[in-house]
């Protein structure tokens, strides 16, 4: 009986294509934390790098054959999927980054929690908008875009045909100062906001000697915040829902850059 599956250059490009597909996989949002198992992150690489097997049809060159060669396509398939999964995850910095923002002016500085994915102290209000960009990743089936893209990537740059001395570093640092624009837009409104309240309890503390403004500030800052927060969830639906539908054109882009 010929194993052809079993055979030694079959399980070569197995383990390329999991180099790839396991580097994409676990740098995504839902993977990154470490609330998700090591053996489930590596469980679904598997997984998912079985099913992709049979229907790629990859041709390694030819410097593969020996172990140093084989070693540096691996590296340069899991630099890539660690690249792709950071233009993902620019998305959920940007949340983060306006999350903390609007912690700190609302008087939430002192309220931080342990952000599993991260293992550091992040701002209570920056997690839970994290959480509801995870949610609306996965509502809006953002997930399975990144398993389409993922096997389109092995059509697009085959391994071993890894470059970064093109477009691909400058377009990745342009989508990182995209990102803080995001990131801004997310909170412009409760910004403003939180900027005329002190204001006005600035003119206040003038005006009356004997009021309490930084008392009296937590508050109202607090429930300003929280109200706006509600209000404007829908924008931040939409803005979320615009960045994520076009994730797969940036990915594509920078698997044409490379």
């Amino acid at each position: 009986m010929n194993l052809i599956l079993f055979s030694m250059e079959s399980w070569t490009v197995f383990l390329v294509i999991l180099a790839r597909t396991g580097a994409i996989i676990g740098s995504l949002p839902i993977f990154t934390s470490s609330q998700a198992a090591v053996k489930l992150r590596i469980g679904v690489a598997i997984t998912v790098s079985l099913l992709l097997f049979p229907v790629l049809d990859l041709s390694l060159p030819e410097y593969a054959i020996n172990p140093l060669g084989l070693s540096l396509i691996i590296v340069q398939e899991t630099l890539l999927g660690l690249i792709l999964g950071f233009i993902t995850q620019l998305i959920f910095f940007a949340v983060q980054f306006g999350g903390t923002i609007v912690g700190y002016q609302m008087g939430f500085a002192a309220a931080n929690i342990l952000d599993p994915q991260h293992q550091q102290q992040v701002p209570l209000l920056s997690q839970f908008q994290n959480i509801f960009a995870i949610l609306i990743f996965l509502a809006l089936n953002i997930h399975h875009i990144i398993f389409q893209v993922m096997v389109h990537s092995y059509r697009i740059l085959p391994p071993g045909n890894l470059d970064l001395s093109g477009r691909a570093i400058p377009f990745i640092m342009q989508m990182t100062g995209e990102m803080f624009v995001l990131g801004l837009q997310l909170i412009a409104p409760i910004m403003l906001v939180l900027m005329l309240s002190m204001f006005i309890l600035g003119i206040m503390s003038r005006v009356f000697s004997q009021l309490q403004v930084f008392l009296l500030s937590f508050p109202i800052n607090i429930s300003l915040a929280l109200i706006l927060i509600g209000l404007s969830m829908e924008m931040v639906l939409i803005l979320l829902g615009q960045e994520f539908t076009g994730l797969e054109d940036r990915l594509l882009r920078i698997l044409h850059m490379m």
